[in-house]
């Protein structure tokens, strides 16, 4: 289900010539991309095509060769701290205190940004309800399941009310019931005015939830658009309105 949501006439994320070699490997090759704030973006391609190198470098933890990125007009080589300020990356294997209850995670998390303490508070609440945690509030993380883990790193990430959210396969592992909650979430905090970029195998996801997708290959986009868009790139669109976009994906992807 795509979301409804009114845009800034602003361009949330910039990259504009993003490089990144490890040794002779070219992972990332001149990538140009630019998503407008308000947006659900995905960002896919087969294994080691670059997205999640892309995206480390996006978020500041990761120095590029070559390139630029801006989020919401900040230089994140030259204005780190404004640009993360507005941004949260979630990595598809978050790290978590395991000794730690998650409204103590989440005061610490907050702490790292300077949240007063009873904004914290109040936040952390809101967040735990929302993603079905808070009944599991004084348990210790340790011995959560994988999609109690993934629920309460994602609450980490919005507990300071980013701007752009980075996710790198948020659904990895999640059963049913996990994933909806998340998806929903991310859905109702698209529907705010915020941004959200992603990357995730499971392309059915992607189909229903993202207005635009860029597709990565070889450390480049190559294409990019709706999915009627990239349909009308694909032999997939001929006489076949209503391709998927797991079949517009493998044509656009298929090795030469």
């Amino acid at each position: 289900m795509k979301t409804e949501n009114n845009k800034d006439s602003g361009s949330a994320l910039t990259v504009k010539g993003l490089s990144k070699s490890f040794g002779a490997k070219r992972a990332v090759d001149g990538l140009e991309l630019a998503i407008p704030a308000g947006e659900f973006h995905a960002l896919l391609g087969p294994n080691g095509a670059g997205k999640t190198t892309t995206l480390r470098m996006v978020a500041g933890l990761l120095r590029p060769d070559a390139g630029a990125v801006s989020i919401f007009g900040h230089d994140i080589s030259k204005n780190a701290t404004a640009a993360k300020g507005v941004t949260a990356f979630l990595p598809d294997d978050p790290l978590l205190y395991g000794k730690l209850t998650p409204l103590e995670y989440l005061e610490f998390v907050a702490g790292l940004w300077a949240i007063p303490a009873d904004a914290a508070g109040k936040r952390a609440k809101e967040l735990l309800e929302w993603l079905e945690l808070w009944t599991n509030r004084d348990e210790y993380v340790e011995g959560f399941s994988r999609g109690m883990r993934q629920k309460l790193a994602l609450a980490g990430a919005m507990i300071h009310e980013p701007k752009l959210m980075i996710l790198d396969e948020p659904l990895t592992g999640l059963d049913a019931r996990a994933a909806r909650s998340v998806k929903d979430m991310l859905v109702a905090y698209v529907k705010k005015g915020n941004t959200v970029v992603l990357t995730t195998h499971i392309l059915e996801i992607a189909e229903r939830l993202a207005e635009r997708i860029s597709i990565i290959l070889n450390g480049r986009i190559v294409a990019q658009g709706s999915l009627d868009e990239l349909r009308s790139r694909t032999g997939a669109a001929i006489g076949a309105g209503g391709a998927t976009l797991e079949d517009v994906f493998l044509e656009l992807t298929e090795p030469a």
